[in-house]
């Protein structure tokens, strides 16, 4: 295995995960659980305060520079509770004073006042999950919105002061025509977001639509509406600079960029990911907590509360640095391989080559970029660097 060889550490940011869904959609396969009537709230974010007091020694000193509460449905939690997690991260960590810090929230769970009060203590950026404006997908989606609770959650963001909203928004969708495609990204647009997540309904195992799959639109089709929509979205001023991300110029999600930057991540929560370079040590560990929300909190402030953990190897940093940045449409600075893996370059210099010939990237001493044709089909590029 090589040796890795940091310079110095990539940037720090914190993920929350919230476990809880007033309902578990058909398509969805991220770690959520069905709400009992009482969210534990307080009992929940005691666990998270000692997930990252037992983590502080691998972060010891380090600044966060986004925060992002993902889930499940993290706007079941009330601004209070969030209050109360703040108040006390503050007191663990160094934040930056311009850190980006997004909710996740879902238009069924909604209110004006609430979305004020997320404002009010620090949340300066919300992604709400719309998926369609079309009642017949939604139902389809098992979404507990209908399409007037969706526009009316965006204007609430509005009004709520937020200047930083993102929208998540699907096609290829059960039922879907290209004219309602068009439909809700031109809805999109009117609501005026800073930014859209524009991705592909795909079926992952161990969901209820992989037991039970829908009658989806034929891919070439769905193919055919993603560049007609991501030509409107151009127009609009909404830039692609990933393979599902939109934005308005400076308005990229600092906290994904991160990611796909090969960027650390601190993940709390149930069945959070963490990934954390250790200068000292020369690696990098991947760690994942309990999934289960109650042997997370029943495992709290123990070691058990950390379901699995892993070094990562050489071979595996150099499929996993291209399996996020390649997503980037821009691509990335070849240094920045070496800088977030510890890894020269010439370490995946044969699969580079590889993909070069066969027309999907373009790379040279500066930087490698996706071709057009390696955006499409990425997994096929992205497989190259898993035999190294």
């Amino acid at each position: 295995m090589a040796l890795l060889n940091f310079t110095a550490l990539p940037p720090l940011s914190l993920y929350i995960h919230m476990p809880w869904c007033i309902k578990k959609c058909p398509y969805c396969d991220f770690n959520s659980h069905t709400a009992a009537d009482n969210l534990p709230e307080e009992a929940y974010i005691n666990a998270l305060i000692a997930d990252v007091e037992q983590a502080l020694p691998s972060i010891w000193g380090r600044r966060i520079q986004s925060i992002f509460i993902g889930g499940g449905t993290p706007s079941l939690f009330s601004a209070d509770a969030y209050a109360t997690l703040f108040s006390r991260l503050r007191s663990l960590l160094s934040i930056s004073p311009h850190a980006e810090i997004t909710l996740e929230a879902n238009p069924g769970t909604v209110e004006q006042q609430r979305f004020a009060d997320y404002r009010a203590i620090g949340i300066n950026r919300l992604s709400i999950g719309i998926q369609s404006f079309d009642d017949n997908a939604l139902k389809a989606l098992g979404r507990i919105h209908d399409s007037q609770q969706a526009i009316r959650a965006v204007q609430c963001a509005h009004q709520a002061g937020y200047d930083n909203v993102n929208l998540d928004l699907m096609f290829g969708l059960p039922g879907q025509t290209a004219e309602l495609a068009a439909r809700d990204i031109s809805i999109a647009l009117d609501l005026a977001p800073t930014h859209l997540s524009y991705y592909q309904l795909t079926i992952e195992p161990n969901t209820a639509y992989a037991h039970q799959p829908p009658k989806l639109p034929a891919d070439d089709s769905s193919y055919d509406w993603q560049l007609a929509n991501q030509e409107r979205l151009a127009t609009a001023g909404y830039q692609q600079y990933e393979i599902s991300a939109y934005s308005q110029t400076d308005r990229q999600c600092q906290h994904n960029l991160n990611y796909w930057q090969f960027g650390d991540y601190l993940g709390i929560g149930a069945g959070a990911h963490s990934k954390i370079t250790d200068a000292s040590q020369q690696s990098i560990t991947r760690s994942m907590k309990q999934k289960q929300p109650q042997a997370y909190l029943t495992h709290q402030g123990t070691p058990q509360q950390i379901q699995t953990v892993q070094t990562l190897t050489s071979s595996e940093l150099g499929f996993e640095f291209m399996l996020n940045a390649l997503r980037l449409t821009n691509g990335f600075a070849s240094a920045l391989f070496l800088a977030h893996t510890g890894l020269p370059l010439s370490t995946i210099e044969k699969p580079l080559l590889s993909a070069e010939r066969q027309g999907l990237l373009n790379w040279d001493i500066q930087h490698i970029q996706p071709t057009a044709q390696g955006q499409r089909y990425l997994n096929d590029v992205i497989s190259l660097f898993l035999q190294e």
